[in-house]
């Protein structure tokens, strides 16, 4: 996953840009997903179980994931527990081998793919794995 900064973008210090791009990288989220997919990410839309989200690991990795379900840190902080599409995909990683995502390090939700194949994304738990 590609993704250039580490907080949304902004016009100014009082105006954040609403929308980015995100570039899939790897087949952890087929079939949702593949490699290559060219997505629009919702910056600071409130995440619900079965969003797809662009979220940043402790390590500093950027991923797409799927928003399994609410969580806390090991620190107590909010979070999100988040998987992979398709689990058994090469060096898929996710919330079974990180643990669960700060809502701070939720960097947006994903509302559509945008290229190839362009079509909305609606929270989904059932293409998801659990």
């Amino acid at each position: 996953m590609e993704h250039t900064g580490r907080k949304a973008p902004r016009y100014s210090d009082d105006h954040v840009v609403p929308f980015g791009t995100a570039l899939v990288r790897g087949p952890s989220m087929e079939p949702s997903l593949r490699d290559g997919d060219r997505l629009l990410v919702a910056y600071g839309r409130t995440p619900v179980e079965g969003s797809v989200l662009v979220a940043r690991f402790p390590d500093g990795a950027i991923v797409v994931k799927r928003a399994a379900d609410r969580r806390t840190t090991y620190s107590g902080r909010p979070a999100w527990w988040l998987l992979s599409d398709n689990p058994d995909a090469p060096n898929a990683m996710d919330s079974r081998h990180r643990g669960p995502v700060a809502d701070a390090d939720v960097i947006g939700v994903v509302v559509a793919r945008l290229w190839p194949r362009p079509r909305l994304l609606r929270p989904s738990l059932d293409e998801g794995s659990r």
